[in-house]
């Protein structure tokens, strides 16, 4: 097997975490706000932490260097039309994603503290969630068009 096709594989494998995960955290998430339980929206809010931290972070990594060397061996220009759009919006979903990350460990800690009182979720939650997910939605919408661009590769 050519390292071409191993760094291809590795790209199509972080591009399918970013998406499955992202996917994945939004659904737990919800389900678990839905709930309005301190202890469910804590547990959750933590397996998320951990799922970010394992599985997202990496393919954040991994995909701009795997990426570069795909481009790289293709003969393509890495600022030059679909992956130069591409790589802008990496940049936009990183600038949505990274306050994400701190909202998630403040609602966990928020829910925490509300399951360790018998309390319910307080206003503090409510507004982070509503940002979490104002942010998540172009986060994912961008995570959906750098699929497209990868797959498509238009002439822009």
């Amino acid at each position: 097997m050519s390292l071409f096709l191993v760094l291809k594989a590795l790209h199509i494998v972080g591009a399918t975490v970013l998406f499955g995960t992202g996917a994945g955290i939004a659904f737990f998430m919800a389900m678990a706000h839905r709930t309005a339980d301190p202890r469910i929206v804590a547990h959750t809010a933590g397996a998320v932490v951990v799922a970010d931290a394992v599985f997202t972070a990496t393919a954040v990594v991994l995909q701009p260097i795997t990426g570069a060397a795909l481009a790289s061996m293709g003969g393509y220009p890495l600022f030059h039309g679909w992956i130069a759009l591409s790589l802008a919006l990496y940049l936009l979903v990183g600038a949505f994603w990274l306050p994400v990350v701190w909202m998630q460990l403040r609602m966990r800690d928020l829910a925490r503290r509300a399951a360790a009182e018998g309390a319910g979720l307080p206003p503090a939650y409510r507004r982070l969630w509503r940002l979490w997910f104002a942010c998540g939605v172009p986060a994912f919408a961008g995570v959906l068009a750098i699929i497209w661009l990868m797959t498509a590769k238009p002439s822009l």
